[in-house]
């Protein structure tokens, strides 16, 4: 029933929602015809800007609604004794998500390669890992896991499928696909951003 859903409603919806989105008419009204003979040689990413608004929306929305990281974040609340708030957390884990779609999204518009992004991500994450508290790390790099789930994957792959077959110049096969990889990645960087900031707010107290 799970993948019998997928298929005939959230794929086609996230499908129809990009499309929609990406519509010359929506993107500049009244200009379908100029834009249609532009965009599908230079889309100007400027343009896509409710895109980048729906892909924060839903990257942030999905993450909050996780169940599995709702209950990593009250067990790691347990555990350190309320060391760990439990909403801030998933806050945190939230916005790396929205932000992590929407650069996501961003990449797919103008058709950058995705490895390069990867790699830069990856890089900060290991130099914020030599200067996070240590308590911290382990969980940050679990954020990464627990927000790909349940609620999250099937909705971050529609929209990134229906977004690639809706902007011009874009293959579904090759940007299609990788908006999961920065879901996973930047929820890493942000729970340790979080952690960064508080403990350099309780240093100035």
């Amino acid at each position: 029933l799970f993948l019998m859903g997928l298929e005939w409603a959230l794929f086609p919806l996230g499908k129809s929602m990009a499309a929609q989105l990406t519509h010359p008419d929506f993107i500049q009204p009244g200009l379908a015809a100029t834009v249609a003979d532009t965009v599908p040689h230079v889309p100007d990413w400027t343009a896509y800007g409710w895109v980048y608004a729906f892909a924060f929306a839903i990257g942030f929305a999905t993450t909050i609604a996780e169940p599995s990281l709702l209950a990593v974040a009250i067990k790691a609340n347990d555990v350190s004794g309320g060391a760990i708030n439990a909403w801030g957390l998933r806050i945190a884990v939230a916005l790396g998500v929205a932000v992590g779609i929407t650069l996501g999204a961003y990449r797919i518009v103008v058709g950058h390669p995705l490895h390069l992004y990867i790699m830069v991500g990856y890089v900060i994450v290991v130099l914020q890992t030599l200067r996070a508290p240590k308590m911290i790390i382990p969980l940050a790099y679990d954020s990464g896991g627990v927000t790909t789930s349940t609620v999250t994957v099937p909705l971050v792959a529609a929209l990134g499928l229906g977004l690639a077959e809706s902007v011009p110049g874009r293959s579904p096969l090759i940007d299609g696909f990788g908006l999961i990889a920065f879901a996973s990645l930047f929820p890493m960087m942000s729970v340790m951003g979080y952690a960064q900031l508080a403990q350099w707010r309780a240093r100035r107290t």
